[in-house]
């Protein structure tokens, strides 16, 4: 059984941009068919099952679905902190801090990730819509279960990103992470595309939330993922 990106990118519970950012940065099968992308099912199936990342929703979703790793994103966040105000071209300087303060690691793999991502192409923008992105280093790292941070970045002024967006909206804030490990990583990028993609902290974020309710957004997110026998997925 073949799939079409409209139908994974549902099943995930994910914008159809990150589904095409998996097909080039982590090998997701697909195949071309006149211009189309087409995903068969099983082969889908086992390569999320080979990197801990349960569907959603839909065509794949199993009897009870979660992402796989349980870590909750609202810890992250307090420890990479909420920045507003920062001029596009000052981001990267953002991320340094957000990196150097990288909780239950060391000086030189603080040093190490920060190198990594100030090289050519050493971040993926990530855009998913209507003003967000979702950038993450590019090179999976294996840092242990508390070593994650995500930071929010309120940009001064809107930007366009290098791979651009699908509806073509200026990116004016960032959620900028770093994963403890390689499964988690496809893990906290699908969560945030989720979160992003519709829900309370979309209009928050729209509406300019205190740091104190976008705080209390993301909390409720991780409480609705962890309550028993509720579907993740998109309703």
């Amino acid at each position: 059984m073949f799939l079409n990106l409209i139908q994974i990118a549902e099943s995930f519970g994910i914008s159809e941009g990150v589904v095409e950012g998996w097909i080039r940065d982590e090998g997701l099968p697909h195949t071309r068919d006149r211009g189309r992308l087409l995903f068969d099912r099983a082969q889908v199936a086992h390569w999320a099952a080979l990197r801990g990342l349960s569907s959603q929703a839909g065509f794949l979703a199993p009897e009870h679905s979660v992402f796989a790793t349980g870590i909750r994103l609202e810890p992250l966040l307090r420890a990479g902190g909420i920045h507003r105000g920062v001029a596009p071209e000052d981001v990267g300087v953002v991320f340094d801090r957000v990196v150097s303060a990288l909780p239950r690691t060391t000086p030189a793999v603080r040093q190490l990730l920060a190198q990594r991502l100030r090289a050519p192409g050493g971040v993926t923008p990530a855009p998913v819509g209507g003003g967000f992105a979702v950038p993450h280093p590019s090179a999976r790292v294996a840092l242990g279960r508390d070593a994650g941070t995500i930071a929010l970045v309120f940009l001064r002024d809107g930007m366009l990103l290098p791979e651009g967006a699908a509806d073509g909206v200026p990116v004016t804030r960032l959620f900028f992470f770093v994963a403890p490990s390689p499964r988690a990583h496809l893990d906290l990028l699908g969560r945030l595309s989720r979160l992003l993609s519709r829900g309370p902290l979309r209009d928050a974020l729209h509406a300019g939330a205190t740091d104190d309710e976008i705080f209390r957004a993301v909390a409720a997110f991780d409480e609705e993922l962890a309550a028993p026998g509720v579907r993740s997925g998109p309703s």
